[in-house]
């Protein structure tokens, strides 16, 4: 994480982007706390489909009601655009989708009723806020970006703007996705083909997936690796289910963040094991690292061991 110590100075702050639903929840209401002021009226989100815009928004503001999620929930107009600040009843915060309202109505009568309700005090939370930026004419207080890592920034007259934040998710994105989609097919595997408990830890990393375990899985990683890639290169389509599981061709799989994959298996790239399990010095986890995407040179601490 790249930080600054007084938040009112950010210019930016890099999480990796958890890709289970409670976990996503957790880091949100973290940063609900952290970097959001009850100051900041016109708040950004910024992200591809699918990669959990919803569930952030959720997370940052509970209770908050979106108007249409990814998962096509609500399909209601936004009540901001009969905000009237004279009605005592009227919400203090609203929640904005660009994309789905810009059916509905032109752009420039989006940007009106955002500067109307900024403008008497109240907080709108715009999802897409790339699409809006050209016609509101000034940047939002804070934006949260969301593709394989989290970012959170707070631009100046000297940037970011949406659209330089809107090229690093759409080019960073696809790494989330698919290594989500490798995390959940290699637990899988492990756990009905190589009778392995299913794992009490799953993390993030830079183009890849941790999975951690109390006691040391007995398999062998060479034959996990090359079932798991035997399935990738079936080309098997991926979708959300019933609940929280997500199908990979025939297989239900279970999932709390079942919309953050690849559209099918065969398009995580590249997808490889480190070999051996690592040993996490202080928690004594046993550590199975996942990478999909380009190569890159995996760092690992000293500290680390390599279990025999």
């Amino acid at each position: 994480m790249d930080y600054l110590l007084d938040n009112k100075n950010l210019v930016e702050v890099r999480y990796h982007a958890p890709r289970g639903q409670r976990r996503l929840y957790s880091l949100a209401a973290d940063l609900s706390r952290e970097y959001l002021f009850p100051s900041d009226v016109l708040v950004g989100v910024i992200g591809l489909e699918g990669a959990g815009k919803s569930t952030l928004i959720r997370g940052l503001f509970p209770g908050l009601e979106l108007t249409n999620d990814d998962e096509g929930i609500n399909h209601n107009t936004s009540p901001l655009f009969e905000f009237d600040e004279h009605d005592f009843f009227s919400g203090h915060t609203f929640h904005l989708d660009i994309r789905f309202e810009s059916a509905f109505h032109q752009m420039h009568e989006i940007a009106d009723a955002i500067r109307k309700a900024i403008n008497a005090g109240r907080r709108v939370v715009v999802e897409h806020f790339d699409l809006i930026y050209p016609y509101l004419g000034h940047n939002a207080q804070v934006i949260f970006a969301i593709s394989e890592e989290l970012r959170i920034y707070r631009p100046t007259i000297f940037g970011p703007t949406p659209k330089e934040i809107k090229q690093y998710v759409d080019e960073n994105t696809k790494y989330r996705l698919m290594a989500h989609s490798a995390e959940d097919l290699t637990s899988y595997i492990m756990e009905t083909e190589f009778n392995c408990k299913p794992p009490e830890l799953h993390s993030d990393i830079k183009h890849g997936f941790i999975i951690g375990f109390q006691e040391k899985p007995h398999i062998d990683l060479d034959l996990l690796e090359k079932r798991v890639r035997e399935f990738i290169d079936r080309d098997e389509k991926i979708y959300p289910g019933d609940g929280n599981y997500v199908h990979m061709g025939d297989l239900k799989i279970y999932c709390t963040g079942k919309r953050i994959h690849a559209k099918s298996t065969g398009q995580i790239e590249n997808f490889r094991l480190v070999k051996e399990f690592i040993v996490d010095p202080i928690t004594k986890e046993y550590l199975l690292i996942g990478i999909a995407g380009p190569d890159q040179e995996l760092q690992i601490s000293t500290d680390a061991q390599i279990a025999h």
